[in-house]
């Protein structure tokens, strides 16, 4: 029997005294990248936070038998205006609870690994705040990696970056996938959950469909999902014509 790294059950949350997730039920097995799909407000990343243990559930389990995660946060959450390098900043993720002992050999090969499959290794000495935002990210993606996870959690990866770094990111979750990590990604890019995740969640409060990508062709779910008729880029995804 196939073990899941993280397996959520019956969730519930609420935030400040309004409910934010109910009866979340969810499994992420190995090699799974699994997408969160929603409208702002579904709770997307308070699941996240609530498996990084950064929230206190009202109900439910979180099971994760795998450890500690690696966490890619969007990118307002970093203080770019800090004066450190790349390197340095990949290299912390893995250092920051170590102080003062500072990092060992094993700490420096991940985080030169790290920094070698994000294509950041020709800027390892650049401060962090001289990057583009597609540099960012990569960075963010580049410290949770540090971490060899297991599990990989990012929060909208694909926002605000050039097209040379969401294909560096496809491709990147892909070899993951191979590789036998889980992955648990939110995201607001239709083309991009269809072209990476083996899986989409339509989140609005509670999961309102699970499923492939291709077999999410019923647009109630989406209008469940989103409250909008499906249109747009919703009709191109459920005709399987969005872009890869």
């Amino acid at each position: 029997m196939r073990s899941d790294p993280l397996r959520i059950e019956g969730l519930t949350v609420s935030l400040g005294g309004r409910p934010v997730l109910d009866g979340i039920d969810l499994a992420v097995a190995p090699g799974e990248t699994v997408g969160l799909i929603g409208p702002n407000g579904a709770g997307k990343t308070t699941l996240l936070r609530a498996v990084l243990g950064l929230v206190r559930p009202d109900g439910g389990t979180i099971r994760n038998d795998l450890g500690r995660p690696g966490y890619v946060p969007q990118k307002h959450e970093f203080t770019w205006d800090f004066p450190i390098t790349v390197a340095g900043a990949v290299l912390n993720a893995r250092t920051g609870t170590k102080w003062p002992l500072g990092p060992n050999r094993e700490d420096r090969e991940a985080a030169a690994e790290a920094l070698d499959r994000v294509g950041l290794t020709d800027l390892a000495k650049r401060p962090v705040g001289e990057l583009s935002g597609g540099q960012r990210q990569r960075v963010l993606v580049a410290r949770a990696l540090a971490r060899r996870p297991n599990l990989l959690l990012l929060d909208e990866p694909f926002t605000g970056v050039d097209v040379p770094t969401q294909e560096l990111l496809t491709g990147l979750l892909s070899r993951l996938a191979q590789e036998g990590t889980a992955v648990l990604m939110t995201t607001h890019d239709l083309a991009q959950a269809r072209a990476t995740c083996s899986r989409l969640c339509l989140l609005n409060r509670t999961v309102v469909a699970d499923g492939p990508p291709e077999a999410l062709t019923d647009p109630d779910l989406w209008l469940r999902a989103f409250g909008v008729a499906a249109s747009g880029e919703l009709k191109a995804l459920l005709a399987g014509k969005a872009a890869a």
